[in-house]
């Protein structure tokens, strides 16, 4: 998926109110100029909003769009980069189990987007085939990495993540495929594992899901001011979080 316009760099003066961020773009026409960028991400976005970071940003000229900058990418100055806009995940993953991209669900030829499911919940996708169980899959957007190479979720605290785990957990109890897909973000990461140490709650409610036959599938991104598109599984390590596939 190529961004629909050039990436222009910049520099990250601050971010705040979760989807506000101050930033200097480094060309353009606000070239050194601070302005007002749209921050896509709702998370902690840990280790990715330090200022001085430097950053790449999507200009618009929508006239209806309050905001001209959408930043996109963190450039970690050493080749590699993090997507922080939490709508990708969902619109390449829709692309791949449209073209059978995903090795483990390439039988299911309908993909129905954001269907309900649970009590108050809507599934990213519900995959349907014929002669197979229907296919539930959550979608989980992953930024985080505090060891080299090693990709982590959540980012925070996330009671609504516990909560899908409990409603995929009851999906594959009553016979369907029930199944968590985290999408690691990041160019610098070849392995996956669950952050206990930041949401211990989290970690327990993925044990008990596999436990229940929630499956897990981990997959990277490539990623570059170019655009971003699905890449290789990625592999997920063990310790403490269940037994992750």
């Amino acid at each position: 998926m190529r961004f629909p316009t050039p990436l222009l760099p910049a520099r990250l003066i601050r971010r705040y109110k979760r989807f506000l961020a101050d930033v200097v773009p480094e060309t353009g026409p606000d070239a050194g100029q601070q302005v007002v960028a749209h921050c896509p991400n709702p998370g902690s976005m840990l280790g990715l909003a330090e200022p001085g970071s430097r950053i790449w940003l999507e200009r618009n000229e929508d006239p209806k769009k309050k905001l001209r900058y959408g930043w996109r990418l963190v450039d970690h100055a050493d080749g590699n980069f993090t997507g922080i806009d939490t709508g990708w995940p969902n619109r390449m993953l829709r692309a791949a189990f449209e073209a059978g991209d995903i090795s483990e669900l390439a039988a299911y030829d309908t993909v129905l987007p954001e269907q309900r499911y649970g009590k108050t919940s809507r599934v990213d996708f519900l995959l349907r085939g014929a002669g197979l169980p229907d296919a539930y899959v959550e979608v989980k957007s992953v930024t985080l990495s505090r060891r080299p190479s090693l990709a982590e979720f959540p980012d925070s605290v996330t009671a609504r993540g516990a909560r899908h785990l409990a409603e995929l957990s009851e999906v594959a109890r009553n016979g369907h495929r029930a199944i968590l897909f985290y999408l690691v973000q990041r160019s610098d990461c070849t392995g996956f594992t669950l952050a206990e140490d930041i949401d211990p709650a989290y970690a327990a409610a993925s044990q008990a899901a596999q436990s229940a036959g929630v499956e897990v599938i981990c997959h990277a991104c490539t990623l570059n001011p170019q655009g971003i598109a699905l890449s290789h599984p990625v592999i997920t390590m063990h310790g403490g979080t269940g037994n992750l596939r």
